[in-house]
């Protein structure tokens, strides 16, 4: 017996019309945005093992000499990727897609399928960032040659950057 031909159904065409004529965030505004957050999650990370450093060696735990050497290798070990991955993983679930460097030059992370950012497509999106840096961080040269401006990690995700919307606009 022969089945009826089926045709793709798109999962919530409710929530792709409601975004329907956002404006989109600017490749510089979301270059400038990841930067920030960037650099906020090694100075956070930085204070960790400090603090972490300081309180090990207060319990006696750790013994630091007087000479500590500071080397600025953030993906050399395996714990800063970690660190990265729970930073953007956290930072966009928490806040729904406005991490602070995304908050200061106003523009967020949308979902295309829910209306709060999910805990996991926060996580592929921070998972995916890796997959837009491989073969020379073509995935994020991607925002150039799509119409709908998504890189890999957007895809991956299921996600848009928007430009916040302000009374002035």
């Amino acid at each position: 017996m022969l089945s009826k031909n089926k045709t793709y159904q798109p999962a919530d065409e409710t929530r792709i019309s409601e975004l329907a004529g956002v404006p989109l965030a600017s490749f510089t505004q979301r270059g400038l945005a990841l930067i920030t957050d960037f650099i906020l999650a090694a100075l956070l990370f930085l204070s960790f093992l400090i603090g972490g450093g300081l309180i090990a060696q207060s319990l006696g735990i750790l013994k630091l000499d007087h000479s500590v050497k500071l080397e600025f290798t953030f993906f050399k070990n395996w714990f800063s990727i970690v660190w990265l991955v729970l930073y953007f993983t956290l930072s966009v679930y928490f806040s729904n897609g406005r991490t602070i460097g995304k908050k200061i030059f106003k523009i967020r992370i949308v979902s295309l399928v829910h209306e709060h950012i999910s805990l996991w497509h926060s996580l592929e999106r921070a998972l995916g960032y890796g997959a837009s840096a491989l073969e020379a961080g073509f995935g994020f040269i991607q925002y150039f040659i799509r119409a709908d401006r998504r890189t890999v990690h957007d895809r991956i995700a299921e996600t848009i950057v928007v430009r916040e919307i302000t009374n002035r606009d």
